[in-house]
């Protein structure tokens, strides 16, 4: 009997390995295709198949899956935000190719560009910042005064908040314009800055499967003027009527970009104006397990089962409250050891503590996701004792960074492999 397997477009330290447990539950066979499969560390470690393939190039993708065809039953393909969102649109149009379940690749296409995203946002009425687009250091400080003081800059195209910063002076304008246009920023596209009114109030992200919201979770960042996340809770400490207008706001993000297949995840801002749309993200989120702590669904099966031709079920089995840490650095330098993981894995109501780096890493924070060295996830009853449970297993967990003695030091280790922070 022909073995069924799940085509994976690249990989990610966060959500990769559940969808390789969750494919194997489901009795597939997990295949990643990546530019780089040394990128994915889980790969060598669980042993899962990994094909090396340029994953920006259609063709190349569409010969590979034709290939693996020959052995195996391919019944779905997915993919991961990394190295770009592109990619995600680059598995939909796979995935047509081989007439197989899944998404529409236009509508993903559009949320890849946040200057397209916004247009189409604006255009439908959805509530969000004003913004410009600029290609100069010129453009960007006009459109920065245009818009008013504070403003966000970010690359056009990108993720994992690479390159987004906030920008309260005219001085942090031109600053951070010069970083991102100097050579210093990687560019998955033309360089393109988008300029935006910085929405102030509390985070949320509204996590939405087809086109039922599954719950909302408030978010909390690390230290300005960069948006690293810290911390999430979900469910969000949200009135009833809070609730409704958020999914509101989110249900009409899929309406206006034309997403209705399967996971996204919208980031919004509750203003004084009430929710205002920060960022559309036709994918799941990086805390999926949030949602199967608090509510029993497990989006990553959920997503793997649409992704096949099965029918899921996105039913709460029981409802708690999850919480989530993020593991940051405060200095660049040498990672001497990390330790009390075992220690604050054993704490009651921790789910899981995960470790993505070992002693003797270089360590380069990039005030991006990528600076994440590992994470906490714990569950409780209510959020006062989630947030004290949570406190209890981070403060169990310690590590020493050596700084850089020499400036050669640093620039050596400027550009440490991404699997690395």
């Amino acid at each position: 009997m022909v073995r069924r397997a799940l085509i994976l477009v690249e990989g990610s330290r966060g959500n990769g390995p559940l969808y390789v447990q969750a494919a194997q539950r489901l009795d597939l066979h997990p295949i990643t295709l990546s530019t780089d499969p040394g990128r994915y560390d889980y790969l060598a470690a669980e042993g899962i198949e990994a094909i090396r393939v340029d994953t920006d190039n259609l063709d190349a993708l569409i010969r590979e899956c034709s290939r693996l065809g020959a052995t195996y039953d391919i019944a779905g393909i997915s993919s991961f935000p990394s190295p770009g969102e592109s990619v995600c649109a680059t598995a939909a149009r796979l995935s047509k190719h081989f007439d197989l379940p899944g998404p529409d690749p236009a509508p993903i296409e559009r949320c890849c560009d946040k200057f397209v995203q916004r247009q189409f946002l604006s255009e439908a009425g959805v509530p969000i910042p004003a913004y410009r687009l600029a290609a100069n250091a010129k453009d960007t400080a006009s459109s920065a005064e245009e818009i008013g003081l504070p403003v966000i800059l970010k690359p056009a195209v990108g993720i994992n908040s690479s390159g987004v910063r906030l920008c309260r002076s005219v001085d942090e304008v031109a600053e951070h314009t010069a970083y991102l246009l100097g050579g210093k920023h990687i560019w998955r596209s033309s360089p393109r800055i988008l300029i935006e009114e910085f929405a102030q109030g509390p985070h949320y992200i509204a996590h939405i499967m087809g086109n039922e919201v599954i719950g909302i979770e408030v978010a909390d960042f690390d230290r300005p003027p960069h948006f690293v996340f810290r911390e999430c809770f979900f469910p969000a400490p949200l009135t009833d009527d809070e609730h409704e207008r958020i999914a509101d706001v989110s249900l009409s993000c899929l309406r206006a970009l034309g997403l209705s297949w399967g996971p996204a995840n919208i980031e919004l801002r509750w203003t004084k104006l009430g929710p205002v749309v920060i960022e559309v993200n036709p994918r799941l989120a990086v805390t999926p397990l949030l949602i199967q702590l608090a509510y029993g669904v497990d989006l990553v099966t959920e997503h793997i089962k649409r992704l096949i031709g099965d029918e899921w079920d996105l039913r709460r089995k029981h409802s708690y409250i999850s919480g989530w840490r993020s593991l940051l650095p405060d200095r660049d330098g040498i990672l001497d050891w990390i330790n009390g993981d075992s220690e604050a894995a054993a704490v009651p109501g921790v789910a899981r503590v995960k470790l993505h780096v070992k002693p003797k890493t270089l360590i380069v924070r990039k005030h991006d996701g990528r600076d994440c060295m590992g994470s906490i996830a714990v569950v409780s009853a209510t959020r006062a004792e989630a947030e004290a449970i949570l406190q209890s297993a981070v403060d169990l967990v310690d590590w020493s960074i050596t700084p850089f003695t020499r400036l050669g030091e640093k620039q050596e280790a400027a550009d440490p492999p991404l699997q690395r922070l």
